[in-house]
Protein backbone atom coordinates (compact mmCIF):
# COMPACT_ATOMS: atom_id res chain seq x y z
CA UNK A 1 0.00 0.00 0.00
CA UNK A 2 1.38 3.41 -0.95
CA UNK A 3 2.26 5.76 1.89
CA UNK A 4 0.56 9.14 1.56
CA UNK A 5 1.55 12.41 3.21
CA UNK A 6 -1.09 14.65 4.74
CA UNK A 7 -1.10 17.86 2.65
CA UNK A 8 -2.58 20.17 5.27
CA UNK A 9 0.44 19.57 7.53
CA UNK A 10 2.94 19.47 4.67
CA UNK A 11 4.82 16.56 6.17
CA UNK A 12 4.35 12.85 6.35
CA UNK A 13 3.41 11.15 9.57
CA UNK A 14 4.56 7.80 8.21
CA UNK A 15 8.29 8.33 8.45
CA UNK A 16 9.34 10.32 5.39
CA UNK A 17 11.75 13.19 6.03
CA UNK A 18 10.24 16.66 5.76
CA UNK A 19 11.74 18.78 2.99
CA UNK A 20 11.03 22.29 1.77
CA UNK A 21 12.03 23.59 -1.67
CA UNK A 22 13.21 26.88 -0.18
CA UNK A 23 16.02 25.05 1.61
CA UNK A 24 17.28 23.61 -1.67
CA UNK A 25 17.05 27.08 -3.20
CA UNK A 26 19.21 28.42 -0.36
CA UNK A 27 21.85 25.73 -0.97
CA UNK A 28 21.95 26.56 -4.68
CA UNK A 29 22.21 30.30 -4.05
CA UNK A 30 25.48 30.12 -2.08
CA UNK A 31 28.37 31.24 -4.29
CA UNK A 32 31.96 29.98 -4.10
CA UNK A 33 33.02 32.90 -6.30
CA UNK A 34 31.65 35.49 -3.87
CA UNK A 35 33.26 33.69 -0.93
CA UNK A 36 36.59 33.69 -2.77
CA UNK A 37 36.26 37.40 -3.45
CA UNK A 38 35.56 38.14 0.20
CA UNK A 39 38.34 35.92 1.57
CA UNK A 40 40.74 37.61 -0.85
CA UNK A 41 39.63 41.07 0.26
CA UNK A 42 40.12 40.19 3.93
CA UNK A 43 43.52 38.57 3.37
CA UNK A 44 44.63 41.64 1.40
CA UNK A 45 44.33 43.87 4.45
CA UNK A 46 47.76 42.49 5.33
CA UNK A 47 47.08 41.84 8.98
CA UNK A 48 43.88 41.81 11.00
CA UNK A 49 45.59 41.37 14.37
CA UNK A 50 43.50 42.78 17.22
CA UNK A 51 46.26 45.32 18.04
CA UNK A 52 46.95 46.28 14.42
CA UNK A 53 46.32 49.62 12.68
CA UNK A 54 42.83 51.08 13.07
CA UNK A 55 43.37 54.29 11.04
CA UNK A 56 44.60 53.05 7.66
CA UNK A 57 42.04 52.49 4.91
CA UNK A 58 43.98 49.58 3.42
CA UNK A 59 45.70 47.71 6.25
CA UNK A 60 44.85 46.46 9.71
CA UNK A 61 41.83 45.47 11.72
CA UNK A 62 40.22 48.91 11.50
CA UNK A 63 40.05 48.79 7.70
CA UNK A 64 38.90 45.15 7.89
CA UNK A 65 35.93 45.77 10.15
CA UNK A 66 34.89 48.88 8.23
CA UNK A 67 34.93 46.79 5.04
CA UNK A 68 32.82 44.06 6.68
CA UNK A 69 30.33 46.63 7.92
CA UNK A 70 30.18 48.20 4.46
CA UNK A 71 29.51 44.81 2.81
CA UNK A 72 26.69 44.09 5.25
CA UNK A 73 25.25 47.56 4.65
CA UNK A 74 25.25 46.86 0.89
CA UNK A 75 23.34 43.64 1.54
CA UNK A 76 20.87 45.56 3.68
CA UNK A 77 20.37 48.21 1.00
CA UNK A 78 19.54 45.45 -1.50
CA UNK A 79 16.77 44.08 0.75
CA UNK A 80 15.10 47.40 1.64
CA UNK A 81 17.14 47.90 4.81
CA UNK A 82 16.24 44.47 6.20
CA UNK A 83 19.45 44.38 8.26
CA UNK A 84 20.29 46.58 11.22
CA UNK A 85 24.09 46.87 10.93
CA UNK A 86 26.02 48.11 13.95
CA UNK A 87 29.23 47.95 15.93
CA UNK A 88 29.36 46.45 19.41
CA UNK A 89 32.51 47.35 21.29
CA UNK A 90 34.27 47.00 24.65
CA UNK A 91 37.50 48.40 26.00
CA UNK A 92 39.79 45.60 27.21
CA UNK A 93 42.51 46.80 29.56
CA UNK A 94 46.13 45.75 29.45
CA UNK A 95 46.70 42.76 31.72
CA UNK A 96 43.22 41.30 31.34
CA UNK A 97 45.25 38.22 30.47
CA UNK A 98 48.81 37.58 29.32
CA UNK A 99 47.88 38.17 25.67
CA UNK A 100 46.48 41.67 26.25
CA UNK A 101 49.72 43.61 25.98
CA UNK A 102 48.06 47.04 25.84
CA UNK A 103 44.64 48.61 26.17
CA UNK A 104 42.53 47.79 23.13
CA UNK A 105 39.01 48.45 21.91
CA UNK A 106 37.54 45.13 20.76
CA UNK A 107 35.01 45.98 18.06
CA UNK A 108 32.49 43.49 16.65
CA UNK A 109 30.23 43.91 13.62
CA UNK A 110 26.61 42.75 13.88
CA UNK A 111 23.89 42.61 11.23
CA UNK A 112 20.46 41.82 12.66
CA UNK A 113 17.65 40.51 10.44
CA UNK A 114 14.52 40.89 12.56
CA UNK A 115 11.92 38.16 12.67
CA UNK A 116 8.29 39.00 12.02
CA UNK A 117 6.76 36.90 14.84
CA UNK A 118 9.55 36.55 17.39
CA UNK A 119 11.86 39.56 16.90
CA UNK A 120 13.59 38.99 20.26
CA UNK A 121 14.51 35.34 19.51
CA UNK A 122 17.86 35.00 17.74
CA UNK A 123 19.88 32.39 15.94
CA UNK A 124 23.45 33.55 15.23
CA UNK A 125 26.18 32.77 12.71
CA UNK A 126 29.63 34.14 13.43
CA UNK A 127 33.10 34.36 11.94
CA UNK A 128 36.24 35.93 13.41
CA UNK A 129 37.72 39.14 12.08
CA UNK A 130 41.18 38.96 13.66
CA UNK A 131 44.27 37.00 12.59
CA UNK A 132 47.73 36.17 13.95
CA UNK A 133 51.08 34.58 13.06
CA UNK A 134 53.64 32.59 15.10
CA UNK A 135 54.20 35.29 17.68
CA UNK A 136 50.77 36.15 19.01
CA UNK A 137 52.02 39.57 20.11
CA UNK A 138 53.30 40.50 16.62
CA UNK A 139 50.70 42.89 15.23
CA UNK A 140 52.75 44.55 12.49
CA UNK A 141 53.96 41.78 10.16
CA UNK A 142 51.73 40.22 7.50
CA UNK A 143 49.08 37.91 8.88
CA UNK A 144 46.64 37.20 6.02
CA UNK A 145 44.58 34.66 7.99
CA UNK A 146 42.97 33.38 4.80
CA UNK A 147 41.50 30.25 6.35
CA UNK A 148 41.75 31.32 10.01
CA UNK A 149 39.44 32.99 9.83
CA UNK A 150 38.65 34.95 6.69
CA UNK A 151 36.89 31.78 5.51
CA UNK A 152 34.39 31.83 8.38
CA UNK A 153 33.91 35.58 8.10
CA UNK A 154 33.31 35.37 4.34
CA UNK A 155 30.87 32.51 4.88
CA UNK A 156 28.93 34.61 7.36
CA UNK A 157 28.70 37.51 4.91
CA UNK A 158 27.59 35.15 2.14
CA UNK A 159 24.90 33.63 4.37
CA UNK A 160 23.61 37.15 4.96
CA UNK A 161 23.47 37.78 1.19
CA UNK A 162 21.45 34.62 0.59
CA UNK A 163 19.10 34.69 3.59
CA UNK A 164 18.36 38.41 3.33
CA UNK A 165 16.13 37.50 0.38
CA UNK A 166 13.73 35.74 2.76
CA UNK A 167 11.47 36.71 5.65
CA UNK A 168 11.64 34.69 8.87
CA UNK A 169 9.58 34.32 12.03
CA UNK A 170 12.67 34.50 14.27
CA UNK A 171 15.61 36.89 14.06
CA UNK A 172 19.02 36.05 12.61
CA UNK A 173 22.30 37.75 13.50
CA UNK A 174 25.31 37.66 11.16
CA UNK A 175 28.33 38.54 13.21
CA UNK A 176 32.04 39.32 12.87
CA UNK A 177 33.91 38.94 16.16
CA UNK A 178 37.26 40.42 17.17
CA UNK A 179 39.74 39.59 19.91
CA UNK A 180 39.42 35.83 19.41
CA UNK A 181 43.14 35.14 19.40
CA UNK A 182 43.64 37.15 22.61
CA UNK A 183 41.10 35.21 24.67
CA UNK A 184 37.63 35.20 23.04
CA UNK A 185 36.93 38.80 24.05
CA UNK A 186 34.66 39.61 21.12
CA UNK A 187 32.28 36.76 21.83
CA UNK A 188 32.35 37.60 25.51
CA UNK A 189 31.38 41.18 24.71
CA UNK A 190 28.41 40.19 22.55
CA UNK A 191 27.25 37.53 25.02
CA UNK A 192 27.23 40.17 27.75
CA UNK A 193 25.47 42.63 25.45
CA UNK A 194 22.82 40.00 24.69
CA UNK A 195 22.19 39.54 28.40
CA UNK A 196 21.86 43.29 28.89
CA UNK A 197 19.41 43.56 25.98
CA UNK A 198 17.35 40.61 27.18
CA UNK A 199 17.82 38.72 23.93
CA UNK A 200 16.53 35.15 23.77
CA UNK A 201 19.33 33.37 21.94
CA UNK A 202 18.45 29.97 20.46
CA UNK A 203 22.08 29.34 19.67
CA UNK A 204 25.23 30.39 17.86
CA UNK A 205 27.01 28.68 14.97
CA UNK A 206 30.66 29.62 15.40
CA UNK A 207 32.47 29.14 12.09
CA UNK A 208 36.20 29.03 12.65
CA UNK A 209 38.17 27.66 9.67
CA UNK A 210 35.84 26.28 7.00
CA UNK A 211 38.17 26.28 4.00
CA UNK A 212 40.81 23.55 4.32
CA UNK A 213 40.31 20.03 2.92
CA UNK A 214 43.79 18.46 3.28
CA UNK A 215 44.96 17.80 6.80
CA UNK A 216 48.42 17.56 8.25
CA UNK A 217 47.64 13.83 8.59
CA UNK A 218 47.50 13.54 4.79
CA UNK A 219 43.75 12.97 4.59
CA UNK A 220 41.87 14.97 1.97
CA UNK A 221 38.09 15.30 2.09
CA UNK A 222 35.72 17.91 0.73
CA UNK A 223 32.68 16.40 2.48
CA UNK A 224 33.77 15.82 6.10
CA UNK A 225 33.21 18.53 8.70
CA UNK A 226 33.08 18.65 12.48
CA UNK A 227 30.43 19.90 14.89
CA UNK A 228 31.84 20.53 18.36
CA UNK A 229 29.42 20.84 21.29
CA UNK A 230 29.66 20.68 25.05
CA UNK A 231 27.54 18.05 26.87
CA UNK A 232 25.73 20.23 29.43
CA UNK A 233 25.79 23.96 30.26
CA UNK A 234 28.52 25.05 32.67
CA UNK A 235 26.03 27.06 34.72
CA UNK A 236 23.66 24.21 35.54
CA UNK A 237 22.43 24.12 39.13
CA UNK A 238 23.37 21.52 41.72
CA UNK A 239 19.76 20.30 41.59
CA UNK A 240 20.06 19.78 37.83
CA UNK A 241 23.35 17.93 38.26
CA UNK A 242 21.82 15.59 40.82
CA UNK A 243 18.82 14.94 38.59
CA UNK A 244 21.11 14.00 35.70
CA UNK A 245 22.81 11.42 37.87
CA UNK A 246 19.53 9.59 38.43
CA UNK A 247 17.58 10.23 35.22
CA UNK A 248 20.31 10.60 32.58
CA UNK A 249 21.09 13.45 30.23
CA UNK A 250 24.87 13.59 30.63
CA UNK A 251 25.16 14.34 26.90
CA UNK A 252 21.86 16.15 26.40
CA UNK A 253 22.45 19.82 27.13
CA UNK A 254 21.16 22.59 24.89
CA UNK A 255 24.37 22.84 22.86
CA UNK A 256 24.37 19.11 22.17
CA UNK A 257 20.75 19.36 20.96
CA UNK A 258 21.75 22.20 18.65
CA UNK A 259 24.54 20.02 17.25
CA UNK A 260 22.09 17.16 16.67
CA UNK A 261 19.75 19.56 14.90
CA UNK A 262 22.49 20.59 12.46
CA UNK A 263 23.55 16.96 11.96
CA UNK A 264 20.00 15.80 11.16
CA UNK A 265 19.12 18.73 8.90
CA UNK A 266 22.36 18.35 6.96
CA UNK A 267 21.72 14.64 6.44
CA UNK A 268 18.25 15.43 5.06
CA UNK A 269 19.13 18.29 2.71
CA UNK A 270 22.82 17.72 1.95
CA UNK A 271 23.28 13.93 2.15
CA UNK A 272 26.58 14.17 0.30
CA UNK A 273 28.10 15.82 3.37
CA UNK A 274 29.49 13.95 6.36
CA UNK A 275 28.82 15.88 9.58
CA UNK A 276 30.96 14.50 12.41
CA UNK A 277 29.54 14.97 15.91
CA UNK A 278 32.48 15.68 18.22
CA UNK A 279 31.55 15.25 21.88
CA UNK A 280 33.83 18.01 23.10
CA UNK A 281 33.48 21.76 23.73
CA UNK A 282 36.29 22.41 21.25
CA UNK A 283 39.51 20.90 20.01
CA UNK A 284 41.75 19.52 22.74
CA UNK A 285 43.06 22.37 24.89
CA UNK A 286 41.91 25.03 22.39
CA UNK A 287 39.02 27.47 22.23
CA UNK A 288 36.54 29.20 19.97
CA UNK A 289 34.03 31.99 20.04
CA UNK A 290 31.04 29.80 20.88
CA UNK A 291 32.50 29.26 24.34
CA UNK A 292 31.66 32.69 25.81
CA UNK A 293 28.05 32.10 24.80
CA UNK A 294 28.12 28.68 26.45
CA UNK A 295 29.57 30.31 29.58
CA UNK A 296 26.62 32.73 29.58
CA UNK A 297 24.15 29.83 29.41
CA UNK A 298 23.35 29.97 25.68
CA UNK A 299 23.51 27.08 23.24
CA UNK A 300 26.53 27.25 20.96
CA UNK A 301 28.49 24.98 18.64
CA UNK A 302 31.59 25.16 16.49
CA UNK A 303 31.30 24.21 12.81
CA UNK A 304 34.62 23.68 11.06
CA UNK A 305 36.73 21.63 8.68
CA UNK A 306 37.49 18.05 9.69
CA UNK A 307 41.12 17.91 8.59
CA UNK A 308 43.29 20.73 9.89
CA UNK A 309 46.76 21.58 8.64
CA UNK A 310 48.76 23.08 11.49
CA UNK A 311 51.50 24.33 9.16
CA UNK A 312 48.90 26.81 7.91
CA UNK A 313 47.64 28.09 11.27
CA UNK A 314 49.31 30.75 13.45
CA UNK A 315 52.47 30.57 11.34
CA UNK A 316 54.92 33.10 9.93
CA UNK A 317 54.88 32.97 6.13
CA UNK A 318 58.02 31.04 5.18
CA UNK A 319 59.44 27.91 3.56
CA UNK A 320 61.26 25.62 5.97
CA UNK A 321 62.58 22.12 5.20
CA UNK A 322 60.60 22.14 2.01
CA UNK A 323 57.32 22.97 3.80
CA UNK A 324 55.45 26.17 2.91
CA UNK A 325 54.14 27.63 6.15
CA UNK A 326 51.50 30.32 6.46
CA UNK A 327 47.75 30.90 6.26
CA UNK A 328 47.61 32.15 2.68
CA UNK A 329 44.98 32.19 -0.06
CA UNK A 330 46.23 29.24 -2.09
CA UNK A 331 45.44 26.85 0.77
CA UNK A 332 41.72 27.73 0.87
CA UNK A 333 39.28 25.50 -1.00
CA UNK A 334 36.40 27.81 -1.87
CA UNK A 335 34.05 25.09 -3.07
CA UNK A 336 34.38 23.46 0.34
CA UNK A 337 33.81 26.79 2.10
CA UNK A 338 30.68 27.11 -0.03
CA UNK A 339 29.39 23.77 1.24
CA UNK A 340 29.93 24.64 4.89
CA UNK A 341 28.37 28.05 4.33
CA UNK A 342 25.33 26.27 2.90
CA UNK A 343 25.23 23.99 5.96
CA UNK A 344 25.02 27.09 8.14
CA UNK A 345 22.49 28.84 5.94
CA UNK A 346 19.99 25.98 5.80
CA UNK A 347 20.12 25.50 9.55
CA UNK A 348 19.79 29.22 10.23
CA UNK A 349 16.74 29.28 7.96
CA UNK A 350 15.19 26.14 9.43
CA UNK A 351 15.47 27.45 12.96
CA UNK A 352 14.35 30.93 11.95
CA UNK A 353 11.20 29.43 10.38
CA UNK A 354 10.52 27.08 13.31
CA UNK A 355 8.28 27.71 16.33
CA UNK A 356 9.83 28.01 19.79
CA UNK A 357 10.68 24.81 21.62
CA UNK A 358 8.54 23.69 24.58
CA UNK A 359 9.85 25.24 27.77
CA UNK A 360 8.68 22.42 30.02
CA UNK A 361 8.90 18.73 29.17
CA UNK A 362 7.95 16.13 31.77
CA UNK A 363 8.49 12.40 31.48
CA UNK A 364 6.89 9.49 33.30
CA UNK A 365 6.54 5.73 33.06
CA UNK A 366 8.73 4.50 35.90
CA UNK A 367 8.18 0.74 36.45
CA UNK A 368 5.64 0.80 33.60
CA UNK A 369 5.51 -0.74 30.09
CA UNK A 370 5.10 2.64 28.39
CA UNK A 371 6.83 6.03 28.37
CA UNK A 372 4.59 9.01 29.14
CA UNK A 373 5.10 12.67 28.33
CA UNK A 374 3.62 16.05 29.16
CA UNK A 375 4.86 19.36 27.76
CA UNK A 376 3.98 23.04 27.74
CA UNK A 377 2.00 24.35 24.78
CA UNK A 378 3.88 26.52 22.32
CA UNK A 379 2.24 29.46 20.57
CA UNK A 380 2.73 29.02 16.84
CA UNK A 381 3.26 25.26 16.96
CA UNK A 382 0.86 23.15 14.89
CA UNK A 383 2.00 19.93 16.50
CA UNK A 384 4.76 18.13 18.35
CA UNK A 385 7.16 15.28 17.71
CA UNK A 386 8.52 12.82 20.25
CA UNK A 387 12.10 11.71 19.64
CA UNK A 388 13.91 8.80 21.25
CA UNK A 389 17.18 6.95 20.85
CA UNK A 390 19.28 4.20 22.40
CA UNK A 391 21.19 5.56 25.38
CA UNK A 392 24.48 4.94 23.54
CA UNK A 393 23.41 6.60 20.26
CA UNK A 394 24.77 10.07 19.41
CA UNK A 395 21.70 11.07 17.36
CA UNK A 396 17.91 10.97 17.65
CA UNK A 397 17.13 7.82 15.66
CA UNK A 398 13.37 7.38 16.20
CA UNK A 399 10.51 9.83 16.15
CA UNK A 400 6.73 10.04 16.13
CA UNK A 401 4.59 13.01 15.23
CA UNK A 402 1.71 13.11 17.73
CA UNK A 403 -0.33 16.12 16.58
CA UNK A 404 -1.44 19.19 18.47
CA UNK A 405 -1.58 17.70 21.95
CA UNK A 406 0.36 18.35 25.15
CA UNK A 407 0.62 14.81 26.46
CA UNK A 408 1.15 11.40 24.95
CA UNK A 409 1.98 7.81 25.87
CA UNK A 410 4.34 5.67 23.79
CA UNK A 411 2.90 2.24 24.42
CA UNK A 412 5.40 -0.58 24.56
CA UNK A 413 8.42 1.72 24.85
CA UNK A 414 10.14 1.14 28.18
CA UNK A 415 11.50 4.35 29.70
CA UNK A 416 14.62 2.64 31.09
CA UNK A 417 16.01 1.68 27.69
CA UNK A 418 15.98 4.99 25.79
CA UNK A 419 16.51 8.72 26.04
CA UNK A 420 13.63 10.96 24.93
CA UNK A 421 12.87 14.52 23.87
CA UNK A 422 10.13 16.72 22.42
CA UNK A 423 10.24 19.17 19.48
CA UNK A 424 7.65 21.71 18.33
CA UNK A 425 6.58 21.53 14.70
CA UNK A 426 5.36 24.51 12.66
CA UNK A 427 2.69 24.61 9.95
CA UNK A 428 5.29 24.19 7.21
CA UNK A 429 7.08 21.35 8.97
CA UNK A 430 10.08 23.17 10.42
CA UNK A 431 10.99 21.94 13.88
CA UNK A 432 12.49 23.45 16.99
CA UNK A 433 15.51 21.79 18.59
CA UNK A 434 14.65 18.78 20.72
CA UNK A 435 14.10 19.49 24.43
CA UNK A 436 15.33 16.83 26.82
CA UNK A 437 12.90 16.22 29.72
CA UNK A 438 13.36 18.74 32.52
CA UNK A 439 10.70 17.36 34.87
CA UNK A 440 9.23 14.09 36.16
CA UNK A 441 5.61 13.04 36.68
CA UNK A 442 4.12 9.77 37.88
Amino acid sequence: MKKVCIPVLLFCMLGYAQTDQRIYDIINAVSAERIERDVTALANFGTRHTFSDTVSHTRGIGASRRWIKSELEKISAACNDCLDVLYQKDLVKKGANARIIKDVEVVNVLAIQRGTKYPNRFIIMSGDIDSRISDGANYTDDSPGANDNASGMAGTIEAARVLSKYTFDNSIIYMGLSGEEQGLFGGGGVAGYAKEQGWEIMGIFNNDMIGNITGVDGITSSTDFRIFSEPVPPNETEQQRRARRFYGGEVDGISRQLARYVHKNTKIYMPEMNPMMIYRLDRFGRGGHHRPFNDAGFAGIRIMEAHENYTQQHQDIRVENGIAYGDVLEHVNFEYAKKLTAVNAINLASLAWAPPAPEEVKIGGIVAPSAKFQWSKVSGAKGYKIYWRDTTSPTWDHSRYVGNVTEFTLNGIVIDNYFFGIASVGADGFESPVVFPNGIFR
